[in-house]
């Protein structure tokens, strides 16, 4: 076996520019791998990236997300849109990486070179998405994408990380996916900008419509608000993505006009550096796993001699 040469960051920058979809996906492992050039990569980019719309996609399982990110795909392209696909699924419980079974769903575009889809592995990271999520868009946004495509795996009730770090969020919805008490519960209808109702051509979707449309409506609605379309797709036969695309534009000229856009941005910024910071932090903790301060402070608490909040004042002070 070769090894693979190291890599030169800014070289792969300039080729990435470019559309050079090796170097793109040489720089997203780079993220992905925590590698020792993280910091390099993410400098390399700062000028080149902050263009692309971020649409998150999420929703349960089993409502077609993959087959809606694909047939959305399919409507960006006919607007003459390149786009990116982050698709972030669960991590193999033998190999770590991620499982890759819904790209499948994806391969008419394979050979576009108007599209660039990534497979990443939540390795274990809670909220739907991975760790490294916003490194890996900031590179698809630095390669050129006008939109970057962030599909989240199957959410639950807590797993809405992706309204963080979406410019724009769609939930996906279909019939037969419970009661409209059940869909509240999820949560994910507090995050939505877009709804989406998929396999809109069974028996239900009438009714998962009017309970959407209820529930949105106990909302108190600001003036100027943002009013949220419902929109009826069927992901299999393209039925209702050009919909979908104009409500899309129309969301992105939204935010511009009433700074909603900058708003979020800000918020995803300041979440992004808080993340580094505590992770880093994490680590200085690690490195004290031995440290007597460390065990002597534990020792105390046994011994009723002060309490954990006390303790970790005092150990953050040595810090």
């Amino acid at each position: 076996m070769t090894r693979r040469a190291p890599a030169d960051v800014a070289t792969l920058v300039t080729r990435a520019r470019t559309g050079d979809p090796r170097a793109v996906a040489r720089l997203i492992s780079l993220v992905e791998d925590a590698s020792p050039l993280l910091r390099e990569v993410s400098a390399g980019l700062v000028d080149h990236a902050g263009h692309a719309q971020v649409v998150g996609v999420t929703g349960a399982p089993g409502v077609g997300k993959s087959t809606s990110t694909s047939a959305l795909v399919s409507g960006l392209r006919r607007a003459d849109k390149r786009v990116g696909v982050l698709a972030v699924d669960p991590s193999s419980p033998f190999s770590g990486g991620a499982l890759l079974g819904d790209r499948v769903r994806m391969q008419e575009h394979a050979l576009d070179p108007g599209v660039y889809i990534r497979s990443m592995a939540t390795r274990g990271h809670l909220g739907g998405l991975a760790w490294s999520s916003p490194q890996a868009i900031r590179v698809l946004d630095a390669a050129g994408c006008d939109v970057v495509l962030v599909e989240t795996v199957g959410v639950g009730q807590s797993e809405v990380d992706v309204a963080g770090l979406a410019d724009t969020t769609l939930v996906l919805l279909a019939p037969g996916m419970g009661d409209g008490i059940q869909v509240a519960k999820a949560g994910i209808l507090e995050v939505g900008d877009i709804y989406v109702i998929n396999k809109a051509d069974r028996d239900g979707a009438a009714h998962v419509a009017r309970d959407l449309r209820a529930m949105l409506a106990l909302a108190k609605d600001e003036d100027g608000a943002w009013q949220h379309p419902i929109i009826k797709t069927v992901a299999v036969k393209g039925e209702g993505v050009e919909d979908l695309v104009a409500a899309l534009d129309e969301h992105r000229e939204w935010m511009e006009a009433s700074g909603e856009l900058q708003k979020r941005r800000l918020r995803r910024a300041r979440d992004e550096i808080e993340a580094i910071a505590v992770t880093a932090l994490r680590d200085r903790f690690g490195s004290l796993s031995g440290h007597a301060d460390l065990d002597s402070l534990a020792a105390q608490i046994v011994e009723g001699g002060t309490d954990p909040y006390r303790a970790a004042d005092t150990l953050l002070d040595t810090l």
